[in-house]
């Protein structure tokens, strides 16, 4: 039979942040808020990598990108979309990190307790 098959994965794009959802069920979604950094890897397709800073995070395919993450990556502060390209252009099977937030991760504050 002919038609259209199952992707492995499909991603959404929302100004709220970047799910990836898998043909097995698991999901994998990270808010733009909580992106820390941004890697690029040639696997051998090109692959997206948004980590926050617990080193948990969401990759996205760059056959599943359109020009909403592009446009919504250079929301990122500082984010060079130059350097991407680059990256992009040289990916090979190790990453290379596009981006890292210029804030240092707020530590948590000491709470106490009666």
């Amino acid at each position: 039979m002919h038609g259209n098959s199952v992707p492995d994965s499909y991603v959404y794009v929302t100004e709220e942040g970047v799910t990836r959802h898998y043909a097995d069920g698991s999901v994998d979604a990270l808010a733009w808020e909580d992106v820390v950094e941004v890697r690029v890897v040639g696997d051998p397709d090109i692959l997206y990598i948004l980590l926050d800073r617990d080193g948990q995070g969401c990759v996205v395919p760059q056959s599943a990108t359109d020009t909403a993450f592009l446009a919504r990556l250079r929301y990122l502060p500082d984010f060079d979309l130059d350097r991407l390209g680059e990256a992009v252009d040289a990916a090979r099977d190790d990453y290379v990190v596009v981006w890292r937030s210029p804030e240092p991760p707020s530590p948590l504050p000491d709470f106490e307790y009666d």
